[in-house]
């Protein structure tokens, strides 16, 4: 989950908060949730402590404060390497799913 909340924060030209990051997810999928919204805020918190991504509060009229997080240029770095070994893995994958498929 930690590879797909960066690659949309990093799509993203704005600040997000995380039930705006889990809807995001869910649209993309269709409107299902791959993932519960509980579990977003623990990915936020730990690529945050980790610095990947930066965080600010910010006053709410309909609701608590929000938390609005932001990816750094080290979180920028490790997309890239993240999304590296992603297709590495993802090719292999298929490679073997493929051959399994053919006649």
């Amino acid at each position: 989950m930690a590879l797909v909340l960066l690659a949309v924060l990093a799509g993203s030209g704005e600040d997000l908060y995380g039930y705006e990051l889990a809807k995001r997810l869910q649209k993309a999928n269709r409107g299902e949730a791959l993932f519960k919204e509980g579990t977003v805020y623990p990915v936020l918190r730990a690529l945050s402590a980790t610095g990947l991504l930066t965080s600010r509060i910010v006053p709410s009229y309909s609701g608590p404060p929000r938390r609005y997080y932001r990816i750094t240029d080290e979180g920028r770095r490790m997309l890239s390497a993240y999304s590296a070994i992603w297709l590495q893995t993802r090719d292999f994958v298929d490679g073997f799913i493929e051959a399994g498929i053919k006649p």
